[in-house]
């Protein structure tokens, strides 16, 4: 699938996304702010309520005057009645007014209204007080930016439902106070408080509380105070306002946060899917960056695809020079076959004609052996990647191999001859477990045997011997022939693909020179070792061969 480029990444959405998620939970919890506006309301009704109380007992004593007035009933005769003077509470109220920013209505216990602090009365009419807006500092730009931080502010969920204000009466109404329910109470002995909203720019609550005016628990009338909830709408506002503020500040450094987090991860990595594109599109010369210096599990996937893309260069070299091989091996016994054909039409003698048809059966057989062992060591990789490791027992593998070659001997001569292969293991109680698959293990030292054995001179004796060694925490298995050691400057070279160093005497063609290479891919697969060294007498003249195989041991 190929490298698609977007403009911003799933993961970087994911990483806004998340950190965000917490600001938008928390800035609409914080903004429902309708338990703070109804404690700060109840607190100013409290207040309220407590200073209209001592206004009702200011008045009940000061503008309380008694009257004698006829009984219901004529064998009671005269009763005194308490009463609230008209004169006497509209002064107490004006100048109890001028002491508060509160309105102050007092009420007869009739309803109507015998006093108000807004109105100013004598001799030459009434006068109406009431008070001007306060006035806005500022420009247009400053009032248009006001406006639009308070329209925004007034979309916000408050979570507050207050009834309308009951002030929009006119006419006689407008003078009595049945249409306040905060009145109504009062007269029947109840103190009363309520928040009301109203459409009035700039006044958006307003707080009003009735007392009932009392002498001896006689209702004389009403105290009714309202005060204008500006204050409160102003302050809940600051409050919006301020967390609005630490919303923004808040959203700015998650905004950031999340900017830098997604482009210190999703940027390397776009680095990286658009490096490994590049090599799947067959860019050999594309280079996977090298991130490692973060010491993070990015860097650690930068190392992980730089060691995959080298593996995978080394390997597709490999395949490039096996085909290389390949062909060379090929072409020689073809093009041997080639000529022996060609010539063999030319040839007259039977004897001739006999050996030029041996030399192309030697060539077919030498051709048959190429593609077997070529095939072998193609498929060799795959088969490894598909068998699963497991526990191998070095002592019953070691000892059933050298059984194959010392057996059939003693079956046709029991006594004569020597035995071709000798093994020297630990002892019977040290355990020698590799992890492996034994299969192919055997086939590694069935390999180094036969390349021993066909190295070796008639009646020479092969040796496997078996070391632990403890600092490497390996078992080495050691196979040493008694031939004539290896050429100086080819104990690496002999495990390259169709390397050929045959004894002298044995006939061309006899091996493909794939069975070292086979081996050291089969340790290599195993995290193993695999090395050749010569064997020197004690005049430093070679007198054989060792080949050691070091597997990592489990016990």
């Amino acid at each position: 699938m190929p490298y698609r480029h977007r403009w911003i990444s799933g993961l970087s959405l994911r990483i806004f996304a998340v950190n965000g998620m917490a600001l938008v939970v928390l800035a609409f919890g914080l903004l429902y702010v309708s338990r703070y506006q109804q404690e700060l309301i109840e607190g100013e009704l409290d207040g309220l309520e407590r200073q209209a109380q001592i206004y009702a007992g200011a008045i009940a004593e000061a503008a309380r005057y008694s009257s004698l007035i006829t009984a219901p009933q004529p064998d009671m005769g005269v009763m005194v009645r308490d009463s609230l003077s008209r004169e006497r509470t509209r002064n107490m109220v004006r100048r109890l007014g001028e002491t508060t920013p509160n309105r102050i209505r007092v009420f007869n216990d009739q309803g109507r209204m015998i006093g108000d602090s807004d109105i100013l009365g004598g001799a030459g009419g009434v006068i109406r007080m009431q008070k001007l807006p306060p006035m806005k500092a500022g420009g247009r730009l400053e009032a248009y930016e006001r406006n639009l931080v308070n329209m925004f502010i007034d979309l916000l969920p408050s979570g507050l439902r207050l009834k309308p204000y009951p002030a929009a009466v006119f006419g006689p109404m407008r003078r009595r106070g049945d249409p306040f329910p905060d009145v109504r109470e009062a007269l029947d002995g109840r103190p009363s408080s309520t928040a009301w909203t109203t459409n009035r720019p700039g006044h958006d609550i307003i707080l009003s509380t009735a007392v009932p005016v009392q002498h001896l628990k006689q209702v004389l009338g009403v105290v009714y105070v309202t005060r204008d909830g500006t204050t409160i709408a102003e302050s809940i506002r600051q409050m919006k306002l301020d967390i609005i503020k630490l919303f923004g500040i808040a959203l700015a450094i998650t905004f950031f946060l999340s900017f830098y987090l997604a482009a210190g991860i999703t940027r390397p990595l776009k680095r990286l899917a658009r490096a490994a594109d590049a090599v799947r599109r067959g860019n050999r010369q594309a280079e996977i960056p090298d991130l490692t210096a973060r010491d993070d599990e990015i860097g650690d996937l930068s190392q992980a695809l730089r060691d995959m893309t080298a593996a995978l260069a080394s390997r597709l070299d490999t395949i490039e020079r096996f085909a290389a091989d390949v062909s060379h091996e090929l072409k020689n016994p073809l093009t041997s076959l080639r000529s022996a054909i060609e010539t063999v039409q030319l040839v007259r003698e039977k004897a001739d004609r006999d050996k030029l048809m041996g030399v192309i059966m030697h060539d077919i057989q030498r051709l048959d052996r190429l593609i077997s062992d070529i095939s072998s060591a193609s498929r060799l990789d795959a088969e490894l990647g598909r068998e699963d490791l497991g526990l191998v027992d070095l002592r019953p593998l070691l000892t059933h191999l050298a059984e194959t070659y010392i057996t059939p001997i003693r079956r046709l001569s029991p006594d004569d001859g020597p035995t071709p292969v000798v093994i020297d293991l630990p002892a019977k109680d040290e355990v020698m477990i590799v992890s492996g698959i034994e299969g192919r293990l055997g086939q590694v030292f069935r390999n180094l045997i036969d390349n021993a054995l066909s190295f070796s001179p008639s009646g020479a004796t092969v040796t496997i011997r078996v070391a632990r060694d403890a600092a490497a925490r390996q078992w080495k298995v050691m196979v040493e022939d008694q031939g004539p050691g290896i050429p100086e400057g080819k104990l690496g070279a002999i495990f390259d693909r169709f390397y050929s160093e045959r004894p002298e005497g044995e006939a061309f063609g006899r091996h493909s020179g794939l069975g070292l290479s086979i081996a050291k891919q089969i340790v290599d697969a195993h995290r193993g070792r695999i090395y050749a060294e010569n064997i020197l007498d004690e005049n430093g003249n070679r007198k054989g061969a060792r080949f050691t195989v070091a597997l990592n041991a489990l016990a």
